[in-house]
């Protein structure tokens, strides 16, 4: 277990103080860091009406800040099957839509967020209650591919990369969940795989992602195993898959002033083993829950930045890695303060920016990372 104590905290608050020019100073943009090494820097983006007070693209002050940084961009939720299918027959793209025009016309990539987020509390409701009659699979089958179709069709040489599939194994069971739609199938390989093909079909030059929340620390030994089955199912069966998406949620856990366990060792095994397996990484969800950091804003954020450093170490040392996007630049917008609010009621510091726009030492980190990083291959 890495300890950190206060006087560390301090120490690089103070270190990343001094490495980090204020905005008046023009430092080179996330982004432009991560291009000179063949990368990209982006984050999720949300809709909004115009002039919002939200983590928005038609927000004034959020859309200045990513359009400084980010070179990508992912809908936070306006991809998902809740905002796309308000019923069995019809799509609604428009929210989408107005997301992906801004992105071009600011020249950022746009990710598509998911075409399948394979849990149950995630599927519209009418899809929990379908009635997939007298042939379930191939209603199921039917419906799944004309989701998928449809949206690769209108979409697939606009997007630059696709959730394919998300979140489909239980992290306690290292299973594939179960669903409507999957009991439908009966038979969930034939479910993802049917996925995974119908995205290639009709999005071939698409980056094919399969998506999920894995993770470094202790207690995620039985998902990782999981999704290392999955993966070797999709080399087996001849799935079209180019990378796995690492959502990055991670956290700083248990005592103040204590880093979260951590099994690098196991982490850098796990990583190995997708690598050689011949896929590609993106880092599709970035953040650092600070849940158990001191309230002092000053160490929360050298506490961020250490873990993250940490973490980012790693993984910016696979050439397969080439894609980094954060879930949100700015703390004041960050899920996480609805998903896993302090105890304190403080806001959670688990982004670059705090609540005011400003760079926080977490930015330092990033930026560290992709001047640090070996080129990628072309």
């Amino acid at each position: 277990m890495t300890r950190l104590t206060r006087r560390e905290m301090l120490a690089a608050t103070a270190a990343c103080a001094v490495a980090s020019p204020a905005f008046s100073a023009a430092p080179p943009s996330l982004n432009a860091l991560a291009k000179a090494k063949g990368m990209r820097f982006g984050s999720c983006v949300a809709w909004s009406k115009p002039g919002a007070d939200a983590g928005s693209f038609a927000n004034p002050n959020y859309a200045a800040l990513i359009e400084r940084e980010c070179g990508i961009l992912v809908p936070e939720n306006e991809f998902k099957w809740q905002r796309l299918r308000p019923d069995p027959v019809k799509f609604d793209v428009t929210r989408f839509a107005a997301m992906l025009d801004y992105a071009e016309a600011n020249r950022m990539a746009m990710r598509g967020h998911t075409l399948l987020w394979h849990k149950t509390q995630y599927l519209p409701k009418w899809l929990t209650d379908y009635d997939f009659g007298p042939s379930p699979r191939a209603s199921a089958e039917a419906l799944l591919s004309t989701h998928i179709r449809t949206l690769c069709r209108l979409y697939g040489d606009r997007i630059a990369s696709f959730d394919v599939v998300n979140e489909t194994i239980d992290e306690k069971t290292g299973l594939q969940r179960e669903t409507a739609l999957s009991r439908a199938f009966g038979d969930a390989d034939a479910m993802v795989d049917l996925a995974f093909h119908t995205a290639r079909q009709h999005a071939p030059r698409a980056e094919l992602v399969y998506n999920d929340y894995m993770s470094w620390e202790p207690g995620n030994e039985t998902h990782r195993a999981g999704v290392l089955r999955l993966l070797e199912g999709f080399r087996k069966r001849n799935v079209p898959v180019d990378a796995l998406g690492v959502q990055s949620h991670i956290g700083v856990y248990g005592d103040p002033g204590r880093t979260a366990a951590r099994q690098e060792t196991e982490w850098r095994r796990f990583l190995d083993q997708v690598v050689g397996m011949g896929y590609r990484l993106v880092i599709t969800e970035f953040d650092v829950n600070d849940r158990d950091l001191p309230r002092d804003p000053r160490l929360r954020d050298a506490g961020v930045a250490a873990y993250a450093d940490a973490y980012l170490e790693i993984m910016f040392a696979y050439p397969q890695l080439k894609d980094v996007l954060v879930w949100g630049m700015c703390d004041k917008y960050g899920w996480l303060n609805g998903f896993s609010p302090r105890a304190d009621g403080t806001v959670k510091r688990a982004t670059p920016h705090d609540a005011q726009f400003r760079p926080k030492p977490l930015r330092d980190v990033f930026a560290r990372r992709f001047a640090a990083a070996a080129a990628r291959p072309g």
